[in-house]
């Protein structure tokens, strides 16, 4: 199912890019015809950037479609805010207003742009394909690892929430 959600999205992507290139560079040109050779360059050079801006705006609107019910699903389910962790680090993750369902996160100098993926266990699973940054939120804790490497980036996260169910498993333990 990952596998077919990221080859969905990169055709979205593909699809977009080259659709919107051609006409922008097309206008940016026709726009400045009896430029100088200098003029021409910066001409070059906006509408480059011009099309990068509409491509990333693209490729924005893709992954938003790209969504299934079940991630909108685990997007509702996602606590937001500061999450301090062990060691002194601290993870701040907050919904993308751009993008409904996808969230931005800062963590250690770092950011991602994490995509909700539904989890057999139900645990809330949040991930960037690219970097391989996965976010787990449990009941009691959070953690970001990254999963190209095998190792996890911070742990023990906790909002005020969850550091209230762990203290209650601490004092309850789930075999009493």
């Amino acid at each position: 199912m990952k596998n077919k959600q990221i080859a969905t999205l990169v055709t979205a992507l593909s699809i977009a890019v080259l659709a919107m290139t051609p006409t922008l560079a097309t206008a940016t040109t026709k726009a400045k015809p009896a430029a100088a050779a200098k003029s021409k360059v910066k001409a070059k050079a906006k509408s480059k950037s011009k099309v990068k801006t509409v491509a990333s705006t693209a490729a924005v609107a893709a992954a938003a479609v790209a969504l299934t019910p079940e991630a909108l699903a685990v997007a509702d389910r996602v606590r937001v805010g500061h999450f301090p962790c062990e060691h002194g680090t601290s993870v701040t993750l907050s919904a993308d207003s751009k993008t409904p369902g996808y969230f931005n996160m800062q963590a250690k100098n770092v950011s991602y742009h994490m995509v909700p993926v539904a989890s057999v266990t139900g645990a809330v699973r949040l991930e960037e394909p690219k970097s391989g940054a996965v976010w787990l939120q449990l009941a009691n804790k959070s953690m970001l690892m990254n999963q190209k490497q095998g190792t996890r980036i911070a742990d023990e996260c906790m909002s005020p929430e969850q550091s209230g169910v762990a203290l209650g498993m601490k004092t309850a333990p789930a075999g009493e």
